[in-house]
């Protein structure tokens, strides 16, 4: 089922960042690469579940903060320790200046 929600205007987000969005009791990490495109992954580091938005983000990877721990956030592929599990990743389309995802 799809349920799209708006999680913030597209001027948001500086290239090559990304911004915390929490919905639901869930925590979403929201990226914008260099492409000038936007992706959209769980907000929580599988390892230690530390919130990514605090990491660094550089050549469409997110670094968790705490432990290093790489995930390309355009597929939620995990990059190595001491990360093994993947992040989920959600469908990403922009409408009227505003980033919406599926949660559905």
């Amino acid at each position: 089922m799809t349920q799209w929600i708006e999680t913030c205007a597209v001027g948001d987000i500086a290239e090559e960042d990304v911004m915390r969005f929490d919905h639901g009791g869930r925590t979403f990490a929201i990226y914008r690469s260099p492409e000038d495109e936007y992706y959209a992954t769980d907000g929580l580091c599988t390892h230690e579940k530390i919130h990514l938005a605090d990491g660094l983000v550089m050549d469409n990877i997110i670094e968790c903060p705490k432990h290093n721990g790489r995930f390309d956030y355009r597929t939620g592929e995990a990059k190595g320790a001491p990360v093994c599990v993947n992040l989920k990743t959600y469908a990403v389309k922009l409408e009227g200046g505003k980033v919406m995802i599926d949660i559905g």
